[in-house]
Parts: structure tokens; sequence; C-alpha cells
């Protein structure tokens, strides 16, 4: 279920599938594209605590959760953590919407 609220919403939306990345560290992400990483990237120097980390509160259809974005070739990555994966029934190829609020 989508967040009721949008009228509301001040954030940045991003809609993509899940990839898996197989580097050091495997995980499930999302990837923010072009025109929303800009945006976020023009608030970045204000949050950030090292090597481009951007905290976010995310939200994936019901499932409201805390991460940092992860930059990546002139993007970022939003990481999906398992309990918000089991939560919302997500498997790598689902396309879903990702609310993004960055965070102190």
């Amino acid at each position: 279920m989508e967040d009721d609220n949008d009228n509301d919403y001040d954030g940045v939306a991003v809609a993509g599938p899940v990839v898996y990345w197989r580097g050091p560290a495997p995980f499930p992400f999302v990837r923010v594209p072009g025109e929303e990483a800009s945006c976020l990237r023009s608030v970045a120097p204000a949050v950030t605590y090292g090597w481009g980390m951007v905290p976010v509160t995310a939200t994936v259809r019901g499932t409201a959760f805390t991460t940092s974005l992860i930059p990546k070739d002139g993007g970022y990555l939003v990481p999906l953590k398992d309990v918000v994966r089991a939560a919302e029934a997500l498997a790598v190829g689902d396309v879903i919407t990702v609310r993004l609020r960055t965070r102190r």
C-alpha cells in the first residue's frame, strides 16, 4: 500500500527494480536515477557523515526504515534491509517505489 499522504510528502520518490549487487558486500538495492540523484546530491553536503553516504528515512509501500544512500556511478543505491524485504515480500526484479527524506 502506498503512502496516503502524498500531498504532505516533500522528499524524493524513486521507482525502479530491486537489483542484487554482488560486490564485496552483496546486497539488494534500488538505484536512484539521474534527476533524483542530482536533487539528493545538492543536499548531501549538509547531511553526509563521510564517504558521501547520505542518511535517509525511506518508505517502501507501508514500511518505513532508516538507512544511508551509497554513492555509486554518479547516482546512489538504496540498500533494502532484510526486514523490509520480508515485510513487503520483495524479490530481486520487483519494480518498487521508494520514498526518501534526508535526515541528520
